[in-house]
């Protein structure tokens, strides 16, 4: 075998030499630069989206170092922080509510009325509340005592019925007064306190109601007695002004009646002074009264010495 492959003209060290060539093509290249540029953009990557910080148009936005705020975005937007080092916390901007838990007072009069009302509130000053009342929560709880505390105050100093007809708004205006610019050490702004219900204890609430009820009907008894009594004596007044008025008008009638009587007479007198025209008056004076007698078709029976016969008889 040694003599064929040495006829053949086979060369042990070039065939080790075309091994090593082969194996050399057949092995990959190396991957290491890919991966560290993998990991290079992986961490920039990182980096870049911790560096950033994204402010919601709603919202607040407090950077911060360390537990202290360094910074507090309040527009909408990007920004940027030191990564790894400042962390970022959000607060509400919009208008908040907080439902108030039902609670009893106790009016001027001593009477127990049950209030469930609410709160509207905003954040105004986003440092202070932060380093205040550092939560939403905390606010709530802050604001529950302090809406409860003015509550308690404005309605003990209000009787029952005063409180009753202020559930138009005007309890929510005194309950606002009462609180005052107090929680503006905190950055937070109350926008107003509404009552959802104001009632009566479910267990004294008939008794109050018949009660209330009986007292209204007496002040409606003596609104409507007294009333009475002022019409009548506005009736009196009324019918004793119109006996004198009148009064006086028939007198001032009979007066310029008797006036009028009087200057016809003085007109008759002047007009019949001769006895002419006496004559004449006389006798146009009879002829009035044979005309008014003779109406109907009537006959008129005189006597020879009546006045009228006279005056017929007279006549040629």
């Amino acid at each position: 075998m040694v003599n064929y492959m040495s006829e053949k003209g086979f060369d042990n060290t070039n065939a080790k030499k075309d091994d090593d060539t082969i194996e050399h093509i057949r092995q990959p290249k190396s991957k290491t630069p890919l991966i560290i540029i993998a990991i290079v953009l992986l961490i920039a990557v990182i980096v870049l989206g911790d560096a950033m910080v994204v402010t919601k148009e709603n919202e607040y936005t407090l950077i911060k170092e360390f537990g202290k705020v360094e910074r507090i975005t309040t527009t909408a937007g990007l920004s940027l922080k030191i990564p790894f080092i400042q962390s970022t916390d959000s607060l509400p901007k919009t208008m908040l509510l907080y439902d108030l838990t039902s609670s009893d007072v106790i009016t001027q009069d001593k009477k127990t009325m049950v209030v469930d009302s609410y709160v509207l509130w905003r954040i105004t000053d986003p440092l202070k509340f932060t380093q205040t009342l550092t939560s939403v929560s905390n606010a709530e709880a802050r604001i529950n005592t302090i809406v409860y505390n003015s509550m308690k105050n404005v309605i003990s100093s209000m009787m029952q019925a005063d409180v009753i007809q202020a559930r138009d708004g005007s309890l929510s205006a005194a309950i606002m007064a009462n609180i005052g610019s107090s929680v503006d050490q905190y950055g937070i702004k109350m926008v107003s306190v509404e009552t959802k219900h104001l009632d009566l204890p479910s267990d004294n609430k008939s008794a109050v109601y018949e009660r209330m009820i009986s007292e209204r009907n007496n002040i409606a008894a003596a609104f409507t007695a007294q009333g009475e009594s002022d019409a009548k004596m506005i009736r009196t007044k009324t019918d004793n002004e119109i006996v004198v008025s009148v009064s006086e008008a028939e007198a001032e009638a009979e007066k310029i009646i008797s006036e009028g009587e009087a200057e016809y007479m003085r007109i008759l007198s002047e007009a019949y002074n001769t006895k002419e025209r006496a004559e004449f008056y006389t006798f146009v004076r009879a002829l009035d009264a044979a005309k008014a007698s003779l109406k109907g078709n009537k006959t008129i029976i005189l006597n020879s010495d009546s006045p009228l016969a006279t005056i017929f008889n007279s006549v040629e």
